[in-house]
């Protein structure tokens, strides 16, 4: 499946999950340290709360579960087909994804809670978008699946299977990605706060003019 997308999926791969990164870290340093572009770990603080944390704390994690799940549920609805084909509403959610994140801005600086569902939301979303367009190949919220496939790529070597490079290449990217947006993310945090959030929105913006002039050249 990997080698039938276009060559710039794997530089929009890595600028997406850098956007998740960034989004991750500032939840992290800011969220209650909690994060948003995945939910192994909000499942698990929702098994331990129910022991140790009140109700509140466990309505506030069920909704960041959930905000996540509408993200995606917006991707699925507008993308019925698993194929990647130009003229899609790749633009329009990516537009809507930065809406999602300005509108957190908002919240955040209030200290209202509704700023991080919106976030888990813009992640959601962002995941399905990309989940949908790679037959569920390519993640860009999270890295546990990319290194447990790395993982069993290096085992089928060793077995005597050939190597993908070029899938190797996109889950390095995807990597390296997401690592580089949780640093970008902990630098501006650290001077803008909540407001840090303005830049990944800005790249989603810029993501998706650039592909609506692509599909516009292409398509005429």
């Amino acid at each position: 499946m990997i080698s039938k997308l276009p060559r710039w999926v794997e530089y929009g791969s890595f600028v997406l999950a850098l956007v998740a990164g960034f989004i991750n870290a500032i939840g992290l340093l800011g969220f209650n340290h909690q994060s948003v572009s995945h939910l192994s770990g909000t499942v698990t603080i929702i098994g331990t709360s129910i022991i140790t944390s009140s109700i509140t704390t466990i309505f506030h994690l069920l909704m960041v579960l959930v905000s996540f799940v509408i993200g995606a549920a917006v991707s699925g609805y507008y993308l019925r087909s698993g194929a990647l084909k130009l003229g899609r509403n790749y633009s329009r959610l990516l537009l809507l994804e930065a809406s999602f994140i300005l509108t957190s801005i908002y919240f955040l600086t209030k200290d209202l809670l509704f700023g991080h569902y919106l976030a888990s939301a813009a992640c959601g979303l962002q995941n399905a978008l990309v989940t949908t367009f790679s037959g569920a190949i390519i993640r860009t919220t999270h890295v546990t699946g990319i290194f447990t496939d790395l993982g069993i790529m290096v085992g089928a070597k060793f077995r005597g299977e050939t190597f993908d490079k070029r899938k190797a290449l996109l889950f390095l990217l995807i990597i390296l990605g997401f690592v580089s947006g949780g640093s970008f993310g902990a630098i501006f945090f650290s001077i803008l706060k909540f407001e840090a959030l303005f830049i990944p929105a800005g790249i989603c913006i810029i993501l998706a003019l650039s592909y609506s002039i692509y599909t516009a050249r292409v398509v005429r």
